[in-house]
């Protein structure tokens, strides 16, 4: 049995952290794991960068409930989940997720979870699992699945490469260049047809 996994932010939806950047007006917070590979270090750096301006989980939300599904991601998950199981498989935080997921119709997604203090300051986080989307993957595929992933950040290469399929989406130049075994789109229309091609 086939099963899809998906990344969420860049594919689906829009970066969050870039969103919260220009929201807040804070450049440092663009960084995502399309510029730095190690999501520790890349997280500890935003809790730091939020503690100095003396942002919160708040304030983070209020930028989320204004994002919208990339155009056309509902219509392309909507068709692909009446053809074969998919989950979203992302490193975003519970507390992120929820309106998004809302608004792409309720997919099952596995995340992270946020540590937050009572003040609302976010004071760490809490991993699901270590190489969550590696590890999830290859899970899946103890209990019966064959996986085929899509992602467009260095976080994703691992369930990438340990799938029977997989493919980048939207991704930068640099991953491209790098990567060139892996088939790269850049429509929803040419993703469902690969998808389609080996399920």
């Amino acid at each position: 049995m086939n099963l899809v996994c998906l990344d969420l932010e860049g594919v689906l939806v829009p970066e969050i952290w870039i969103a919260f950047s220009e929201a807040s007006g804070i450049p440092e917070l663009r960084r995502t794991t399309r510029d730095e590979p190690d999501y520790d270090k890349l997280m500890k750096f935003r809790i730091g960068i939020l503690k100095e301006h003396g942002l919160g989980l708040k304030d983070i939300q209020k930028t989320i409930a204004t994002i919208d599904p990339l155009p056309g991601a509902k219509e392309f998950l909507d068709t692909l989940r009446s053809e074969t199981q998919t989950i979203i498989l992302s490193d975003t935080f519970e507390q992120f997720a929820s309106p998004l997921m809302k608004k792409l119709g309720w997919p099952t997604i596995f995340c992270n979870t946020l540590e937050v203090g009572e003040n609302g300051e976010i004071t760490g986080y809490r991993i699901r699992v270590q190489k969550s989307k590696l590890s999830t993957v290859r899970a899946l595929q103890t209990v019966g699945f064959e996986t085929i992933a899509a992602g467009d950040s260095f976080n994703d290469l691992a369930m990438i490469e340990a799938s029977k399929a997989g493919f980048l989406f939207r991704t930068t130049d640099k991953i491209r260049a790098d990567y060139p075994q892996y088939p790269a789109f850049e429509s929803y229309d040419d993703l469902l047809q690969a998808i389609r091609g080996v399920l």
